[in-house]
C-alpha cells in the first residue's frame, strides 16, 4: 500500500508539472540557472568520466583480442560502437544521479523542512512550476547534450589510450570505427539520455519535495534519490535495449 502511495503522490507531482508548462513567466529564471548547474557545470566530470571510459574500454578490448586473428581495426570499432550505444549514456547517468540528482533533493527537501515551500504556497506561488518542473526541464534538455560530450570524448580517449599502449594505431582505430557506424547508435543513445535526464530529475524531484523529518531525513531523502536514481536508469535501460534493439 505504501508503495503504491509512493506511486500516486509521484505521478500527481508529475501531473502538476506537466499542467504547469505554459506558465513559462513563473519558472523560466530557474530553468536558465538549472540549465548551467546540470549542463555546464556537470561538462568537466562527464569528460573526465567519457575519456577513462574510452581509453579503459580500448586496452581492455585489446588485450582480449589479443590471440584471435582478426583485424586490430576491430578494436575501434567495438570501443566506439559500445560506447555510442550503451556506456556514455550509462555511466553518465549513473555519475550525475550522484551529482546532479543529490543537489536537487538536497535543495528541495531543505526548503521543504526549513518551510520555505509552504511560504510560497501561502504567497500565492505555484511551488512545483517554480521548483519541479524547470529542473526536469533542464534534465531533459541537457542530458542528451552531456551524452554527446561523454561519447565524442569517450572515443578520443580510446584513440589516445590505444596509439599510447601500442594496442593500435589511431588511423586503424578510426578507421574500424567509421566501418561500424550506424547512425541509429546515435539516435538511441540520445534517447536513453533524454529518459535518464527524466528518472533522476524527477525523482530526486520528488524526494526532495515531499521530504520530512529536519536535517536527518534531507540526508535520507538525499540518499534515496541516489540510489533509486541509480536503479531505475538500470531499469530503464534494459527496458529500452529490449524495445528497440
Amino acid at each position: 500500500m505504501e508503495a503504491l502511495e509512493k506511486l500516486g503522490r509521484y505521478s500527481l507531482l508529475l501531473y502538476r508539472s506537466l499542467r504547469s508548462l505554459y506558465e513559462v513567466n513563473t519558472y523560466k529564471k530557474n530553468l536558465v540557472n538549472e540549465l548551467l548547474k546540470i549542463g555546464y557545470e556537470s561538462v568537466p566530470i562527464v569528460l573526465l568520466t567519457g575519456v577513462f571510459t574510452g581509453a579503459v574500454m580500448t586496452i581492455q578490448t585489446a588485450y582480449q583480442l589479443e590471440i584471435a586473428f582478426i583485424p586490430i581495426s576491430v578494436i575501434g570499432a567495438i570501443t566506439s560502437e559500445s560506447l555510442l550505444i550503451e556506456l556514455a549514456a550509462v555511466i553518465t547517468s549513473l555519475v550525475l544521479a550522484g551529482k546532479v540528482g543529490a543537489r536537487i533533493a538536497t535543495e528541495l527537501g531543505t526548503m521543504r523542512v526549513s518551510e520555505q515551500i509552504d511560504a510560497l504556497e501561502s504567497m500565492g506561488f505555484n511551488s512545483v512550476s517554480f521548483l519541479v518542473l524547470p529542473r526536469v526541464l533542464a534534465g531533459l534538455i541537457m542530458f542528451p547534450m552531456l551524452y554527446i560530450f561523454a561519447s565524442i570524448s569517450g572515443i578520443i580517449g580510446g584513440v589516445v589510450a590505444g596509439g599510447l599502449s601500442g594496442a593500435i594505431p589511431p588511423a586503424e582505430f578510426m578507421e574500424g570505427a567509421r566501418e561500424f557506424f550506424y547512425p541509429w547508435d546515435v539516435t538511441f543513445g540520445i534517447l536513453k539520455a533524454f529518459v535518464f535526464g527524466f528518472v533522476i530529475t524527477s525523482v530526486s524531484c520528488f524526494k526532495g519535495y515531499y521530504a520530512s523529518g529536519g536535517a536527518e531525513g534531507v540526508g535520507n531523502s538525499t540518499t534515496q534519490a541516489t540510489v533509486l536514481s541509480c536503479i531505475y536508469v538500470l531499469l530503464a535501460d534494459f527496458v529500452l535495449a529490449a524495445v528497440f534493439l
